[in-house]
């Protein structure tokens, strides 16, 4: 074997055996316990974090009423739960500042990509491939119920709930979104932290979410749920509650990766 194959035979062997733990229904609370931990003891870092991103997501929506592009509103925030991942990189940068004992900053947050930027930049290519399906999903079904001539916002706003095709696309458009949402969260729950723990590619993190999920799949549709169900009540505070439930979420999510995968280091076999 020549010196080249040699090279080639161990770059192909990884350097950590990735073991998914199971975990019991109850798990999901400890994680919130934990992320609202975290959050007390950073509350500074963290609450400035989640306000970064309250403040894009207003000026996002006030940029698409001033466009007039008023109807991308209802789909770009039903698709927040595609880039929600890695909205959540900060907040794992800041748990990992307080697990190695030092009070963390904004450096810790902003900054918490750079190690693994290559890996991390291909998840999140990753995401928005889902976030543009459900964009275009959510077209198509708008031009189903309504046409391709888009009517006044407070005539669709009103027809959503009181019109057959309103109800109509809110019942087919939640159904395919859910099923998008979750292909998403099975390919990423603990894909990122994974990668920002380990050095591994994006497709060996992906691989590691979904066998978290397929291995504890109740619980973790529970935590599915929770994560939606929170991020909804955030946007229906007019984004606001977000400062809080973002870093939240955030750091919680980081307890469940730990909770979930265990990482051991791996020989490299020699040739």
């Amino acid at each position: 074997m020549n010196a080249a194959t040699r090279s080639a035979g161990k770059a192909s062997i990884p350097n950590v055996k990735i073991t998914i733990n199971p975990v019991g229904m109850d798990r999901p609370r400890a994680w919130l316990a934990a992320g609202f931990e975290d959050f007390r003891q950073a509350t500074a870092v963290s609450l400035a974090y989640g306000m970064f991103w309250v403040g894009l997501s207003i000026a996002v929506t006030a940029g698409a009423i001033v466009l007039d592009l008023w109807h991308w509103l209802l789909p770009m925030v039903a698709g927040f739960m595609f880039i929600g991942p890695l909205v959540a990189v900060g907040s794992y940068g800041i748990s990992r500042a307080l697990e190695a004992g030092r009070a963390p900053h904004l450096g810790d947050a902003f900054g918490a990509w750079r190690p693994h930027a290559g890996q991390l930049a291909m998840m999140g290519v990753m995401m928005m491939i889902f976030f543009l399906a459900w964009i275009r999903l959510a077209t198509l079904l708008f031009a189903l119920f309504f046409g391709y001539e888009a009517p006044g916002a407070a005539e669709i706003y009103a027809s959503l709930l009181t019109t057959p095709q309103g109800l109509g696309m809110i019942a087919v458009g939640t159904a395919v979104g859910a099923v998008l949402a979750f292909g998403a969260f099975s390919i990423s729950a603990v894909a990122i932290p994974t990668l920002m723990d380990q050095d591994l590619t994006f497709m060996e993190g992906i691989e590691a979410s979904v066998r978290a999920v397929a291995r504890n799949f109740r619980p973790m549709l529970l935590w599915a749920a929770i994560l939606t169900g929170c991020v909804l009540v955030g946007v229906l505070t007019f984004y606001i509650g977000l400062a809080l439930i973002l870093p939240v979420l955030g750091h919680a999510s980081w307890h469940a990766y730990e909770d979930l995968v265990r990482c051991e280091p791996v020989d490299k076999l020699e040739s």
